[in-house]
């Protein structure tokens, strides 16, 4: 991962929920919300998994993408994530 990079990922928590977040450093913010230092939300949760995650030039657009997801009912995250994946052929989660 290069400099400048700011990230829009959702995880998959133990209870099955859906989790939008924003990172300008991808590894580190998966590790943790699996050491349960992250997010209130994916504390007890855990452990978390990478689902998927976008790449932006700017942290704008990465808030803008966090915040859409974010307003999705679940079916729509769900649909969502569905559709990224068919689009990048199955590379849409990408582990470390």
């Amino acid at each position: 991962m290069g400099k400048n990079e700011h990230f829009f990922y959702v995880l998959t928590c133990k209870d099955g929920s859906l989790y939008g977040g924003y990172t300008n450093n991808l590894e580190r913010r998966i590790k943790m919300h699996n050491e349960g230092k992250g997010a209130k939300y994916t504390r007890g949760r855990g452990p978390v998994e990478l689902t998927y995650y976008q790449c932006y030039e700017n942290k704008g657009e990465a808030l803008r993408a966090e915040y859409n997801f974010k307003r999705l009912t679940r079916n729509k995250k769900i649909e969502f994530l569905s559709r990224e994946k068919d689009d990048s052929n199955d590379v849409a989660a990408k582990e470390f």
